[in-house]
Formats: C-alpha cells, structure tokens, sequence
C-alpha cells in the first residue's frame, strides 16, 4: 500500500466512519464479506490511555488484517505529545494513515478536552495536527469534524485547512445539533470552495499547502446512489458513511436498498459473533496472544437491527435476542430460522 493511499483512489470514494463500539476488526471482517467500502476506519482510540497503560491494553482496537487495507487509526487526545508518541505507534504497527478526532460529542470525551471539545481551541487543535504529522513520518494524517460547536463556524474549518492535513472529514452539523436535524450539505459545497480559494491549483507554488485536503462529506446518506449524487452536486472528494451501515450492511455495494433474503442476512450475523468471539477474550477461541481488553457480550446487541430488521416478526425477534447472554443463546435462535 502507498504511503499516501489517499491520492490514489477513484473519486468519488467511500469511507467506513469511525465508530466506537462498532467498527472494529469484528465488525469490519463482516462489512468486507457484504461489499467493501474503498477506505476502512479503526474505533475512535484513547491516545491518552494508549500512553498511560501502553498498547498492549488496546490490542483488540488496534487489530487488522491485509485484507482491510486501506486501513486509518483515529486517536483522540488533547494533548499534542500523547499523539505523536501515537502517531509513531500506527508507522509501527503497519497502518496506512493517522485520523485526528475533531468531532467526538461523547461527554467523557470533551471533558479531556478532547473531539469536539477542540473545536473552542483552534491553536491547540494545529498543534496536535502538527505533532500527529511529525509522529506519523510518512503516513497521511487526516482530521475528522463537524461544522462547529453551537454554530457553523467556517474560521473553524479554515483553521483546519491552514494545516498539512492530507483529508478533512467533515459531519455536517454542529455539536449542538448532534444527529437530531439534516445534515447541512450545502455548508460542504462552501467549504469545498473555502479549501480550492486557500490552497489554490496544485501547481501554484511548491509548497505543501499548495495541496487541497481531500474533503469527505458525512451525514444522512442512504445508499450508493445518494453517495455518487452528493459527492458531484456538493464537490466533495468522498463521502463517508456512518449510521448508513446500521440500515444496509450491504451498503457499498447496492446502487439502492435492495432486499437481501433472510439467509444471507443471518449468515452475516453468524459470521459476526465468530468474529466477535475470537476478537474479544470472553470467547473460546483467543484471536490475540496476552489480550488485555475486554468487551462485555452486550456490545454484540447493538449489531442485532441491522441484521434481522426486514424479517417478519423483526421487533419480536430481536426483544427475544436482546435477551440473550452469550453466543449460544444467539445461536439457539437463529437455527429456528434457517
């Protein structure tokens, strides 16, 4: 994989968001058999915690394979050493680029001072870029954001291109809105004209600035047709999808939301909760030698919509599975429909 992955692929391309609890090599192994998106996210990692504890605590949010590249770590921290010590981690363990979490509303989170809390810090935010670009040598270092914190807040944004950032991802609301109103679209074709004004044609000067980040717009996209229809009329480079996957696991490959048949739909799910079990240390089978972090089985819950949402009896079902305890309770289940 190129060092700088990002300049080669196709426009427009698609970017599995990070998510917490959910996009980790379990989940990712699972969206790779549905359709594969052309770049994959890790979770949202603790820099701070990778530093305190050491890596070997965060094994399991660290895991990848070959079959995942391109892959990006994201960190979130507010402290500009802590990322750089994290960024030279990602160089060693074979990641193919470095995210900043910009964006994160989580309360634990900004009480660090970190995710959208950096949003009322614009310095300290170029500063840990900056130490996250000299930690990460040659890997491509990108941000992910929203609009601002109460307002959209384009010196924001600004303030973010002003940097040697190889991508910005951009959630197009504001911290206070949250996921509660329509993501705001048209602030991304202004910003994508804000970017071309600042960094200009390539070819202007030598400069590292004289190169645009690529901008990827996040929020509300539905399918692979909504991904192509937004990317032209708002000139995004990418689009990055998030809660999509939660309504389609078969998101990047499905023009439209299509039906999938029941079997193929538990067959998904099957092969999750082997992921899962291998993945996290509860299970029988040890993915990762001296695995230090856990995941209780109820993070597996959340997973249960996605699969089961267009069979008959779907809300019955899944009160029934959100009943479970354990893998074999799921398995029970499931083999009543197969």
């Amino acid at each position: 994989m190129s060092q700088n992955f990002w300049e080669k692929l196709n426009k427009p391309f698609t970017v599995l968001a990070p998510m917490a609890n959910v996009t980790d090599w379990a989940f990712r192994q699972v969206v790779i058999e549905a359709g594969k998106p052309d770049v994959f996210f890790t979770e949202f990692i603790s820099a701070d915690g990778i530093c305190a504890i050491g890596p070997e605590k965060f094994k399991g949010e660290l895991y990848f394979t070959e079959n995942e590249r391109p892959i990006v770590v994201q960190f979130f921290s507010s402290k500009p050493e802590n990322m750089y010590k994290c960024a030279q981690l990602a160089q060693e363990l074979g990641f193919d680029g470095v995210d900043v979490n910009m964006g994160c509303p989580d309360k634990s989170v900004e009480k660090q001072g970190a995710g959208a809390a950096l949003m009322k810090n614009p310095e300290l935010a170029k500063e840990i870029i900056k130490e996250t670009i000299r930690g990460a040598g040659p890997l491509p270092v990108s941000v992910k954001t929203r609009l601002g914190v109460n307002k959209i807040d384009h010196d924001w944004i600004k303030n973010l291109l002003d940097t040697e950032i190889t991508a910005l991802s951009i959630h197009a609301r504001t911290r206070k809105e949250m996921s509660k109103v329509l993501a705001h679209w048209d602030e991304l074709d202004k910003i994508a004209k804000i970017a071309e004004e600042i960094h200009g044609s390539p070819s202007a000067s030598s400069g590292r600035l004289s190169t645009k980040p690529l901008i990827i717009g996040n929020g509300d996209v539905k399918n692979m047709a909504d991904v192509r229809q937004k990317a032209k009329a708002y000139g995004l480079d990418g689009i990055m999808v998030g809660r999509g996957i939660f309504e389609n696991p078969w998101f990047f490959t499905d023009a439209e939301n299509a039906e999938h048949a029941q079997k193929d739909r538990v067959n998904l799910l099957l092969k999750h909760l082997d992921n899962f079990e291998k993945l996290w240390p509860e299970g029988p089978i040890k993915l990762l030698r001296n695995h230090g972090a856990s995941k209780n089985f109820d993070v597996m819950k959340r997973f249960f919509k996605i699969y089961i949402n267009s069979f008959g009896g779907a809300k019955e079902l899944r009160t029934e599975l959100m009943n479970t305890k354990s893998r074999s309770e799921v398995l029970e289940i499931l083999t009543k429909l197969k």
